[in-house]
């Protein structure tokens, strides 16, 4: 933590919503862990100590207060930036890789050794991976216990626990009672099994421009997939061989809501950390927007943008079919071709699924089913075709293709491998997919355009990089802002990767 404990003190005595997800404070006196803007009295100094992360609270002995509710704060922490492989780490964590695996299979995936993953996260969030893993397990089921009317069972299954006599030792040993104590009222089960839908409550650290976020993702929206108005995100899920509906919109108090109705009720750890990641919900845009507006030319749009979020994708497949369709023509032309591809290829949603979301209709066709259909026959070049046709063969044999990886440099390198992925596609996927915030797709002809002086001359992409430096490490919010600048007819692709698929 980069404060001195008489700084977190005085943020603790102001409730002071700006340092909410910065810090956690623990008071010795009852063994309790709280959110800086915890509206219970203030303790004394000489009882508090003060945590960077929930996870360090949690490992040094203290309990989640019950009032303030610890597991709602923004999903922000003063390691983001410092460490990489911790980064990336917890991206894996998130999305359950040591819910079925251990530490030494996450620390191969992530190229360091397991003793050296503990050290980092030692240092950097004061507590083990697993403890984080667990943490992280127990604060989304209190999440469930208030947020849902969830049968027990589905909560300790859903948050991530491997059977419900954990879960309920976990909260004995945590809170002192039984999970069941925690919910408010008396209302019956709902069993999300029986096709009703979930709905809970993501925070995020504000402003938030959802207006942009809703405009980017609209303009992007695959007929027959995603379904996107000003005030709603909506579309088709699969995890496996499962498939469900997804719906988000903007809520009070700084908060998503997101609406998911999935049989599968053990997918929903996954499902949650995905939808994280497709809003940005744990950017700190205040950081990031401080930093851009010391550039002349993104001050202005900074200022008119706070909030911009860099939008994520929901399935890497997928972004990567959409990416390669997007080379050299307009996006709403690719659009138009994605879309031609789920209704030739797409699978159609179960009965029980049809009609509960107005123009979601398809699951978008998998890795798999792309591999043995025939793309020719879609209005494009033979060699982007063929490049699609490459893409989907790979990654039907390589389900990991688009995780994290252990640097932007390595993930670029891997992608660009591909046929017809060059270094725009590759940077596209990079920022969308894998999170990547200093992802940069230089040769883009639209961030060129919006770069262009009074007299219409454009930079090169050499020049664009070398003026880009400055933005490091924030480089994809800065193509954000660029392209929001424009409108959309000037969205055009870089023609980079034409080349690489000649």
């Amino acid at each position: 933590m980069d404060m001195t404990d008489d700084a977190c003190y005085r943020a603790l005595e102001t409730r002071d919503a700006r340092f909410d997800g910065r810090l956690f404070t623990g008071v010795k006196t009852t063994g309790i862990y709280c959110r800086p803007i915890c509206p219970a009295r203030t303790p004394k100094r000489q009882n508090v100590t003060f945590f960077a992360t929930a996870t360090a609270a949690q490992a040094a002995g203290f309990r989640p207060c019950l009032r303030c509710r610890p597991e709602s704060s923004p999903d922000f922490g003063a390691w983001k930036g410092t460490s990489n492989t911790v980064t990336r780490a917890l991206a894996l964590i998130e999305t359950g890789a040591l819910d079925g695996a251990d530490m030494q299979a996450l620390a191969c995936r992530l190229g360091v050794g397991e003793r050296q993953l503990r050290r980092l996260f030692r240092r950097h969030l004061g507590a083990s991976p697993v403890a984080v893993a667990q943490t992280r397990r127990v604060l989304l089921a209190k999440q469930l216990i208030h947020q849902t009317h969830l049968p027990m069972t589905e909560v300790a299954l859903a948050s991530g626990f491997g059977s419900v006599r954990r879960f309920n030792e976990t909260f004995a040993a945590l809170y002192r009672r039984p999970p069941g104590a925690l919910r408010r009222g008396d209302a019956e089960d709902v069993s999300a099994r029986g096709g009703e839908w979930v709905t809970l409550r993501l925070p995020y650290r504000p402003p938030y421009d959802w207006d942009g976020l809703a405009t980017f993702l609209a303009m992007r929206a695959i007929a027959g997939v995603e379904a996107v108005s000003p005030l709603r995100y909506a579309r088709s899920i699969a995890v496996g061989a499962d498939c469900g509906l997804l719906i988000v919109t903007p809520a009070p108090r700084h908060e998503v809501k997101v609406s998911v109705r999935f049989a599968n009720i053990a997918a929903l750890p996954l499902i949650i950390a995905k939808v994280r990641r497709v809003f940005d919900l744990a950017a700190d845009p205040v950081l990031i927007s401080s930093h851009l507006a010391l550039d002349p030319h993104l001050a202005p749009l900074v200022a008119a943008r706070p909030g911009l979020r860099a939008p994520g994708a929901w399935d890497g497949f997928e972004l990567a079919v959409r990416a390669i369709l997007g080379q050299q023509i307009t996006v709403a032309a690719a659009t138009n071709l994605a879309g031609r591809i789920v209704s030739d290829w797409g699978e159609t949603l179960p009965v029980g699924l049809r009609g509960q979301i107005e123009g979601v209709t398809h699951i978008f066709p998998n890795a798999e089913r792309l591999a043995q259909a025939d793309l020719s026959r879609l209005p494009m070049p033979r060699a982007r075709s063929a490049s699609l046709e490459a893409l989907a063969r790979a990654v039907a044999a390589d389900p990991l293709m688009f995780g994290p990886r252990r640097g932007l440099d390595e993930a670029i390198t891997a992608l660009k491998a591909l046929p017809g992925v060059g270094e725009w596609t590759a940077q596209y996927i990079a920022m969308r997919e894998l999170r990547e915030p200093d992802a940069f797709p230089a040769a883009d002809v639209a961030l060129l355009r919006a770069l262009q002086d009074a007299g219409g001359k454009r930079p090169t992409a050499a020049q664009m990089l070398a003026r880009a430096e400055a933005w490091r490490p924030w480089r994809a919010y800065a193509a954000l802002h660029l392209w929001a600048s424009l409108a959309p007819s000037q969205l055009k692709s870089g023609d980079i990767d034409a080349k690489a698929a000649a």
